[in-house]
């Protein structure tokens, strides 16, 4: 803490009303951001004497000066903290990283609605619904939607240009409204019903259905009374094979559990009595707050974030006292309109679903564990393997993707003592270099990624290349030209056979190979590792060539500039439907007469 901070006259001069205090250091850097109900009472803790443990310590020595926001309550507190947190990102603030990441199930706007996976910002029309736990959850539920109610889940610019069902109505898992199959009111009777299904009102859905088989049956018509019972029996299946039952209850039980310095914390979702989204989480704390602090702050993300619309439940069930928790409740009634009922879970089914929330904490905390110490145990292999002083912290390794030197691109893939640490991957696209030329573009890659990593002094343990001999003697001139002779660099070859088990491993300046065992727990880390780069690599060139030949054949095409080129996609979606697409339908673009349609149609299919 700085010296000319005088904490005790700051102190006294604080207000014991709810609020918002801000922690900055002496360059102005937010560091927490934090809310209070008394905030003399919150400030004045972190400046005890005693009793504070390291990470806290560690945040209080950095604090140059602190401000504060007087709200109306402590609801108000807590909305404005969330929106401070969310625009700041303070270092000492857990964080909800991977809140624009989660699965949902888009229902779009539109006269036949598409019903589809998406993952990602919430910036499309229509409604979600979710979020999943994971992809597999949402791409289940996709599939049984599909099959229940048979809604289309092609994208619009695909369903506009059909002339004849595809194969998805073939095999019962779409009723063709791109050829009117169906009509809309049907349709819009199925989407009523997805809906349903989606909200957890399946009893509600299984009912009706039951009341139309009866209604169908009555006015002989036998048919559809048989679609709509094999629709039921489908339903019934769906709802034994998906969910666990639990009697009734809408309702999240949270539970955070600390075992050997690893945090979890857990949410079970209860809809309908049923359980449909299990999911652990590992929130960092360099707050060092409390385990139910921690608890409370995180939830209040996860109902506060944008993803949480439709991800509110009626209960919450969480072993926190009433009067820290209502802060929370307060902030989602004025921000979600949300009612929401606390629960500790002391009795009946909440006290069940709370200890199996607990349960599901602690193991996903020893689960964390295990495959932290089996990441370790094979570092610790690679360094016996490759003789190495201490075990790598970070093993990164980069390979090269072209196509006749056709979009070049680098891949660096990265391993820690976490497994594989996929939010450090990195794609270079190489520029500049002689096609095929795989040496120079590996030195490019490798000279802009160490140049980087150390003037933010976080460079890796170990930096493995996907070559020989040669390739890793050009890395050695890019580690001597960036001083950084002590970093270990290692190629991995395969051997004249082209066969897995049979590489080499090169060490920067030997004149020897090393020549593991096939068997050897590090030398199969190095190959899966040197693997994974050359399949991040090749993903990111087969999309780079992708987009690069499709946009060179509209960019070819006589007579379409840009704006012109632009409606063209926008009207149809991609250069494929534009091929197979009549030529009266390229007079309907805005700003292409019929003499220029007529020029693309014959250039497009070279008449």
């Amino acid at each position: 803490m700085m010296a000319d901070f005088d904490i005790s006259a700051f102190l006294q001069t604080l207000t014991q009303r709810a609020g918002v205090y801000r922690m900055f250091a002496a360059d102005d850097e937010l560091l927490y951001v934090g809310k209070a109900k008394n905030l003399k009472n919150r400030v004045s803790s972190y400046f005890r004497a005693r009793g504070l443990n390291s990470k806290t310590v560690a945040l209080v020595s950095r604090i140059h000066h602190v401000e504060v926001t007087v709200t109306a309550s402590e609801a108000e507190a807590l909305l404005l903290e969330q929106t401070l947190i969310k625009q700041h990102k303070p270092q000492y603030n857990i964080l909800l990283k991977d809140d624009k990441s989660y699965p949902f199930i888009h229902l779009s706007e539109h006269e036949y609605p598409l019903l589809a996976y998406r993952r990602g910002k919430k910036r499309r029309d229509g409604r979600l619904f979710g979020p999943y736990p994971n992809a597999g959850a949402a791409r289940d539920t996709l599939n049984y939607l599909q099959r229940l109610f048979l809604l289309r889940s092609c994208e619009d610019s695909y369903f506009n240009h059909r002339s004849r069902p595809c194969l998805q109505y073939e095999i019962k898992r779409c009723s063709a409204p791109c050829v009117n199959k169906i009509s809309q009111q049907d349709y819009q009777q199925s989407v009523r019903q997805a809906t349903l299904f989606l909200q957890g009102k399946s009893q509600e859905l299984l009912q009706e259905l039951q009341a139309q088989m009866l209604a169908a049956a009555e006015t002989l018509d036998f048919e559809k009374a048989a679609a709509l019972r094999d629709q039921i029996e489908l339903l019934r299946q769906t709802q034994e094979k998906q969910f666990v039952d639990a009697g009734q209850g809408e309702a999240d039980a949270w539970a955070i559990v600390e075992w050997q310095n690893v945090l979890c914390i857990h949410r079970l979702a209860f809809r309908q009595g049923r359980l449909v989204a299990s999911k652990n989480y590992y929130p960092e704390n360099p707050a060092g707050e409390s385990n139910e602090q921690l608890l409370l702050d995180f939830i209040s993300q996860f109902y506060l974030a944008d993803h949480a619309l439709e991800g509110i439940p009626r209960d919450l069930v969480v072993d926190v006292g009433d009067e820290d928790v209502e802060p929370l409740l307060e902030a989602l009634r004025l921000h979600r309109q949300a009612r929401v009922q606390h629960s500790r879970g002391g009795r009946g089914q909440n006290r069940k679903w709370l200890h199996m929330a607990s349960e599901n904490a602690r193991t996903g905390a020893q689960t964390k564990i295990s495959g932290h110490q089996a990441a370790l145990n094979k570092l610790s292999q690679v360094a016996e393997l490759l003789n190495l002083a201490e075990p790598p912290k970070r093993i990164e390794c980069f390979d090269i993707s072209h196509s006749q030197g056709e979009a070049t691109y680098a891949s660096c893939v990265v391993y820690g003592e976490e497994g594989l640490m996929k939010q450090r991957y990195r794609r270079f696209s190489i520029k500049g270099v002689v096609a095929g030329d795989d040496y120079a573009a590996l030195e490019q890659a490798v000279t802009r990624h160490l140049t980087r990593l150390k003037e933010q002094d976080d460079l890796p343990g170990l930096l493995l290349i996907d070559g020989g001999k040669g390739q890793i003697g050009r890395i050695q001139e890019v580690l001597q030209r960036l001083q950084l002779s002590s970093l270990p660099a290692f190629g991995i070859s395969k051997g004249e056979t082209r066969k897995s088990g049979w590489e080499f491993l090169w060490e920067a300046g030997a004149t020897q190979p090393i020549m593991p065992d096939a068997h050897h727990e590090g030398f199969r880390l190095l190959q899966w590792v040197r693997d994974e780069a050359h399949r991040f690599a090749i993903t990111g060139h087969r999309k780079a060539r992708a987009k690069s030949r499709s946009q060179s054949d509209v960019d070819s095409l006589a007579g379409v500039g840009p704006k012109r080129r632009r409606e063209l996609l926008l009207h149809f979606g991609s250069l494929k439907n534009m091929r197979s697409a009549p030529r009266e339908e390229l007079e309907k673009v805005p700003g292409i007469s019929k003499k220029l349609a007529e020029q693309i149609f014959m250039q497009l299919h070279g008449e």
